[in-house]
């Protein structure tokens, strides 16, 4: 959902969608990058903006009705404990192997997948390291602010020098994930590309699907998307934000 003071239109979008999910889902798991960037719990804490005000209460008034979860992604990776109680909802640190009606199904941001871009794979260990996490987090609110700004405006200068492939998820990659999750899981959900759709995959003579959830973006001209999956007895449904379902690839 990339939400931020920049993209009220999302995040109105984001939220009728929410009060959609309260009504009719068993529970909603969020896969990271909900916000565009995440500079530690204690600032939506302390003096939240209106907008981030108005999103934790729409998520608040979920997780009083149903189950919520709360993933990291490459944007907010310092999400943490403090903030999930203060929602009501649990944290997702990680890849996780869900329990469904469909059977079990692998849940993923996806940027752990994007192993061809070893410029990034290089950066995001190093933010995941508690120990950098535990500098930054104790650094003035200004300062994260502007080193926050000057590694999103370093990421986005990268990226355009960079091919298309290697943002995108690595095959081999995702061939490990499934074997490594079991030879009983056949769906992998994941976000993070921005490239909606469902893959057929072979691992090893068995036949799974990766499912990618796209991104949200109802504020540039032309833009009007966004997105979820279902899952039910019948398996992992991917909609589109009108409701039409995404085609197979």
């Amino acid at each position: 959902m990339h939400l931020g003071p920049d993209a009220p239109a999302t995040q109105a979008a984001f939220h009728d969608f929410l009060e959609r999910a309260a009504r009719e889902a068993d529970a909603l798991i969020l896969a990271g990058d909900l916000f565009d960037a995440w500079i530690g719990d204690d600032v939506a804490l302390r003096s939240p903006d209106a907008w981030l005000r108005a999103s934790m209460a729409a998520l608040q008034h979920v997780s009083a009705r149903i189950p919520l979860w709360l993933g990291r992604g490459n944007r907010d990776f310092l999400v943490g404990s403090r903030l999930a109680q203060h929602l009501g909802a649990r944290l997702i640190t990680e890849a996780t192997l869900l329990d469904t009606a469909a059977g079990p199904v692998l849940l993923a941001h996806g940027d752990e997948y994007c192993v061809e871009d070893q410029h990034f794979q290089r950066m995001r260990r190093i933010v995941h390291n508690p120990g950098v996490q535990a500098v930054y987090l104790a650094l003035p609110l200004s300062m994260r602010k502007r080193i926050a700004a000057w590694a999103r405006e370093r990421s986005k200068q990268a990226n355009q020098h960079k091919a298309p492939y290697i943002m995108d998820v690595t095959p081999a990659a995702i061939e490990d994930a499934f074997r490594s999750a079991g030879p009983e899981v056949r769906f992998l959900v994941h976000g993070h590309t921005h490239r909606p759709a469902r893959h057929h995959v072979s691992v090893d003579g068995r036949d799974c699907e990766r499912v990618v959830l796209p991104d949200w973006d109802f504020d540039h001209a032309g833009a009007q998307r966004g997105g979820w999956a279902i899952i039910d007895g019948d398996g992992v449904h991917l909609h589109q934000h009108d409701g039409a379902p995404q085609p197979n690839c």
